[in-house]
């Protein structure tokens, strides 16, 4: 079902946040995990009908979601982003590059190490994550974009994660479809865990053959998912194409 025939926001709910961010956090969180149709309009009137706003914050929301990637301006209107498989596999093959690039220069730099302090936080988060378990959810892709932001952080050079943030934010429409089954998510905490092992135990090598490794098996695993999803949404428009 289309999302903006859905439940739309009570204005008198208790949440006091400003609307502006109460709609980009809330339409952010659907663009994830697929509620629209990548042949969905946005407009300004139609969102602020839906949220029973003005069109100001919508105006400043929207533009907070195109600048974030996840719509794309067309024909006169905005819609859901979503890459091309062929340009998925660019983007793909520039974030291999980035990461392994993060673990390289300090393969080829005896002067450079990765931040331990950085690491052992992060390997904290993902081993409480294992304990805990997590559920098959889109918006998992946001959680694990944030352990390989950590991972390249850790490096030292700042200008490779703005460079993958910059990627991520691409490719997280497709993305999404990554984590929609039990089995992908417990494998990507275990491999995370992996890889943070190899780093503090200064396996450096291992590490980055393992992380490219990682990040190979999951681009083959959205992209077969995310083809049957776009094969799907063309057969028949304005279907969800929820996998």
């Amino acid at each position: 079902m289309d999302t903006s025939l859905a439940t739309s926001s009570d204005p008198s709910s208790a949440d006091r946040r400003p609307a502006r961010i109460r709609i980009y956090e809330q339409l952010r969180s659907e663009l994830l995990s697929a509620a629209f149709s990548p042949f969905h309009r946005f407009t300004e009137e139609n969102v602020a009908e839906r949220f029973v706003v003005s069109r100001t914050p919508v105006r400043d929301a929207l533009a907070r979601l195109e600048a974030d990637g996840l719509l794309i301006k067309r024909d006169g209107a905005l819609f859901r982003y979503t890459p091309t498989l062929e340009e998925f596999t660019d983007l793909y093959e520039l974030r291999i590059l980035l990461e392994v690039q993060g673990i390289d220069r300090a393969l080829n730099d005896p002067t450079v190490h990765h931040d331990r302090e950085r690491i052992t936080a992060e390997q904290l988060v993902w081993t409480t994550r294992l304990e805990q378990g997590v559920a098959p959810d889109a918006g998992f892709v946001d959680a694990d974009e944030q352990f390989h932001i950590a991972l390249l952080r850790a490096a030292g050079n700042l200008e490779l994660v703005s460079a993958l943030e910059r990627v991520n934010r691409r490719i997280r429409p497709i993305r999404m479809h990554d984590y929609l089954t039990q089995d992908r998510v417990d494998a990507t905490i275990s491999e995370h865990l992996e890889i943070l092992e190899l780093v503090l135990t200064g396996r450096l090598s291992e590490a980055r053959d393992f992380l490219r490794t990682h990040v190979g098996q999951s681009q083959s695993i959205v992209e077969a998912r995310a083809a049957r999803a776009m094969q799907i949404s063309h057969m028949t428009p304005g279907l969800d194409p929820h996998l």
